[in-house]
């Protein structure tokens, strides 16, 4: 997108086309207005259009822009936190909400991918969290035991068991978790917006938003050629907020993360690697993430910024974690490239913000935003609808807070990457 082959790789070559949108042109008026065309955006469209309400979303770029085009395709259950440390942190009202909730966003967002048969290389065969190391074996069983607890589908796995599984015997073990699978990011998003239009939603892209009040009862949102009135206003922008809503900015430190995609492999790897079709991210601190696509290939990433030192540094640690991970691969040539931000808050867990008036949004998806962004698009939708008071949201309304030493960390996040990367996964 915008000439840049780097901003969404492989997803933009293999996706279906977006369904046809233009930049608003003229005055508008909507029941609800909608900023940002990611996944939160588009679940909130669709269902408000469902239920009768009229929507417009305004995305300053493309649908699926930002992180919604451009991540691993790892429909998660759940969030990073571990499920007691949620109840820990949330509290049990909202803790058990949010895990009862997301438990369950896999099997949301395959549901609407059905119904609305879209076409976006959908997999629901889990995921593998693969412990790396007699600490990572820890990690995952610790996490089957709380999950295991609450009667989730998931199963430890040993390390001979997930080496069948994954074709590796790189790890201690693994976490299957059933619920889970996977699919292409950007032909899920641009498969929402579809179904948002038939539903009666208007979708205008080319249309950045950088400025809105709220007067006489309704939003005023100009853009560059048009404006739009609404008595409701949705903000689903996230890390790829503009310089309007500073605040979501202030409040988030930017992860980047990049990913690869090789060549289709060939009927005789694809028998040893992953021949169950799960998705897999690993334990370590820097963590690594793979799958296979519906073509064959194998898409890896891993913490980084494909620009600048970052580009060869990356590029040449995924051969080397490639051909230790996987050493039946032998030379690998990379097909594509491509990277983004994750918006990390500080305690990983996501935020419910009001931005005046009648003016809500979810944002601080760390990483875990396919399922959740579809969940809490519906949530704010039903928010709207008068189906959910604010008190029975999946999270607490809070106040924004400022990210300390936001730049630094940044910068850590980036140039870290890279210093792990030049002495990863050597022999």
């Amino acid at each position: 997108m915008l000439d840049d082959p780097r901003s969404h790789g492989l997803y933009e070559i293999s996706a279906p086309p977006a369904p046809e949108t233009a930049p608003l042109a003229g005055k508008a008026t909507a029941d609800v207005v909608i900023v940002g065309g990611g996944y939160t955006g588009l679940s909130s469209a669709l269902h408000l259009a469902e239920a009768g309400k009229s929507a417009i979303v305004l995305e300053a770029h493309e649908i699926g822009f930002g992180a919604s085009g451009r991540n691993s395709g790892l429909v998660n259950a759940g969030l990073w936190m571990k499920p007691e440390d949620l109840l820990a942190t949330l509290g049990e009202t909202h803790g058990n909400r949010v895990l009862e909730l997301l438990g369950q966003g896999p099997a949301e967002v395959f549901r609407l991918i059905d119904r609305h048969a879209i076409a976006c290389e959908a997999v629901r065969k889990g995921t593998l969290h693969c412990g790396y190391g007699e600490a990572g074996r820890r990690e995952v069983a610790e996490r089957h035991r709380q999950w295991a607890a609450r009667g989730a589908p998931v199963h430890l796995l040993s390390g001979e068991e997930a080496a069948r599984r994954i074709g590796s015997s790189a790890y201690a073990g693994a976490l299957l978790d059933l619920r889970a699978g996977t699919l292409q990011p950007l032909a899920y998003a641009r498969g929402l917006a579809k179904a948002a239009i038939s539903a009666g939603a208007r979708i205008h892209t080319g249309s950045p938003v950088d400025s809105a009040h709220y007067e006489n009862g309704a939003w005023i949102v100009p853009t560059a050629r048009g404006e739009v009135s609404a008595p409701w206003l949705i903000v689903a922008t996230d890390a790829y907020t503009r310089l309007f809503w500073p605040a979501i900015r202030r409040e988030q430190v930017h992860l980047p993360y990049f990913n690869l995609s090789t060549r289709p492999l060939s009927a005789d790897l694809l028998k040893s690697i992953l021949p169950g079709g799960e998705g897999c991210w690993d334990t370590r601190t820097v963590l690594s993430s793979f799958r296979i696509d519906a073509a064959g290939r194998l898409i890896f990433g891993s913490a980084g910024a494909l620009r600048g030192s970052g580009t060869p540094i990356h590029r040449a640690w995924a051969h080397r974690a490639l051909k230790r991970i996987f050493p039946q691969l032998g030379q690998v040539e990379f097909e594509t490239e491509w990277y983004g931000m994750i918006g990390m808050t500080g305690d990983h867990l996501p935020r419910l913000h009001r931005f005046g008036t009648r003016a809500i949004g979810f944002c601080g998806y760390n990483g875990r935003g396919i399922s959740p962004g579809t969940v809490f698009g519906r949530m704010l939708a039903e928010h709207i609808l008068g189906k959910r008071t604010e008190a029975e949201m999946p999270l607490p309304v809070t106040e924004f807070e400022r990210a300390p030493f936001q730049g630094l960390r940044e910068a850590y996040y980036e140039y870290g990457a890279q210093i792990a990367h030049v002495a990863g996964a050597r022999f």
